[in-house]
């Protein structure tokens, strides 16, 4: 089991072969926990929630991931995770 801050999610992504399917990301990624500035999130979990019928790239997923994640999880623009 690893954690990743979500500024470094895309170095977790692109470990994984492209495309792939949502349900494989998911399951390949179950054991990674996203750190947010609201507290964790499993990373598996989130991908899983996707409504994508497959990721082109590490980009792609990391877009849609923002898409599923909840505002107050990602803090303010601009803002560092849990420092300062």
């Amino acid at each position: 089991m690893s954690d990743v801050k979500l500024n470094r999610v895309e170095s977790v992504l692109e470990d994984l072969e492209y495309p792939i399917e949502p349900d494989q990301a998911a399951t390949e990624l179950e054991d990674v926990t996203l750190l947010l500035a609201d507290g964790e999130r499993n990373l598996g979990a989130l991908v899983a929630r996707s409504e994508s019928v497959r990721f082109e790239s590490s980009a792609d997923l990391e877009s849609e991931l923002h898409n599923v994640l909840p505002r107050e999880a990602v803090g303010e623009p601009y803002q560092s995770e849990g420092e300062g």
